[in-house]
């Protein structure tokens, strides 16, 4: 319990000191693919978050980054604690997220001048039009991080993928880092708001390139990504999935 009220003060204090920060760098037009400010706020309050939670953060697979091109980071998601790991590890990059946390007060601010994208889950249109925008930001040398499982899992088994992120990739011309994070739901599971010690991985796998695949073949893709991801599950951690790539 004390570790969970002391994770909650931490969030409350990082976030009040740093979301003005990087809303005036967003006032300012500071670039988030060449400005350190953004970057150096989502990492503060990131590594602030999971030294609170007595998370120690164990990275597998540094050699994959390229901090020089534009990359979409494919990851799993089961814990809120899977996109702070990656925050607090990865360099240059943005997430997209659903269009609800837009909405919660100073957080919601400072994400999008971080230069967080927001979509709406429910508008398809609107989520595509999300998609092609960040595909331009990301064919300019930013990267991205995406979850295309789509919502936080109640288990590490594999759930199907939603096809925007890879539409995403090819529009981009990115490779697509398949990513896997382990040991974040017992950090902090899905259901309810306790926070406990432990040890995360997070395993960058090797880039699958994007070149010689189109929007036709975008299932293609997607199912490659799927499947080293869900091989490596296996793999490491003894986790069997169920072959169902596509959503």
């Amino acid at each position: 319990m004390l570790r969970t009220l002391f994770t909650g003060l931490v969030l409350s204090v990082m976030t009040i000191l740093l979301a003005p920060v990087a809303v005036l760098a967003h006032v300012l037009r500071y670039d988030v693919k060449r400005s350190s400010v953004q970057q150096w706020c989502m990492r503060t309050w990131a590594r602030s978050l999971c030294w609170a939670a007595g998370a120690k953060l164990v990275l597998h697979g540094a050699e994959h980054i390229s901090p020089d091109r534009g990359t979409v980071y494919a990851s799993n998601h089961v814990s809120w604690f899977d996109t702070f790991a990656m925050a607090a590890l990865l360099p240059r990059y943005t997430f997209v997220a659903k269009a609800e946390l837009r909405r919660i007060p100073i957080f919601g601010w400072g994400a999008e001048g971080a230069g967080v994208v927001f979509l709406s889950r429910e508008n398809r249109k609107s989520a595509f039009e999300a998609y092609a925008k960040v595909a331009e930001r990301v064919a300019e040398g930013l990267s991205v991080v995406v979850f295309p499982e789509g919502t936080r899992g109640d288990s590490y088994a594999l759930r199907p993928f939603k096809k925007g992120p890879f539409v995403l990739a090819i529009a981009a011309g990115a490779p697509v880092i398949p990513v896997v994070v382990y040991g974040a739901r017992e950090v902090s599971p899905r259901e309810g708001v306790r926070v406990s010690s432990g040890t995360i991985h997070v395993h960058l796998l090797e880039p699958i390139p994007t070149t010689g695949y189109d929007y036709d073949h975008r299932h293609d893709l997607m199912k490659v990504v799927w499947r080293r991801m869900a091989d490596l599950l296996e793999s490491e951690y003894g986790i069997a999935t169920q072959e169902r790539a596509v959503a």
